[in-house]
């Protein structure tokens, strides 16, 4: 995990970000813990993919889909707004070695 940077926010909906998991293309994965206490992984989604209306579509969609999965092999998912200024997933933390290290190995 690296250190929030300063212009992340520390706070989505009502999870408080501790700091980054990882950045990609869609967005930036943040280590977050919920009210409760537990370990939740909140990703948002890039401002310029967030403008485009069909993004937000199919970003909704594929979190409600998500939301029906469920098992040993796939992250619950939590919570999600798709219809935020940056839209955002939350899914249970699951510890382990990011894929870059994976791939290393």
């Amino acid at each position: 995990m690296q250190p929030l940077q300063e212009h992340d926010p520390d706070r989505i909906a009502d999870y408080r970000l501790l700091g980054r998991l990882g950045e990609g293309g869609m967005g930036v994965v943040y280590l977050a813990r919920s009210p409760k206490g537990r370990m939740v992984a909140v990703k948002t989604i890039r401002a310029e993919l967030a403008a485009a209306p069909d993004f937000r579509r199919r970003f909704a969609k594929e979190t409600a889909v998500a939301q029906q999965v469920g098992g040993e092999w796939t992250a619950t998912v939590l919570a999600a707004d798709p219809d935020a200024a940056l839209p955002w997933v939350a899914t249970a933390f699951i510890a382990g070695p990011t894929l870059h290290q994976v791939v290393a190995e």
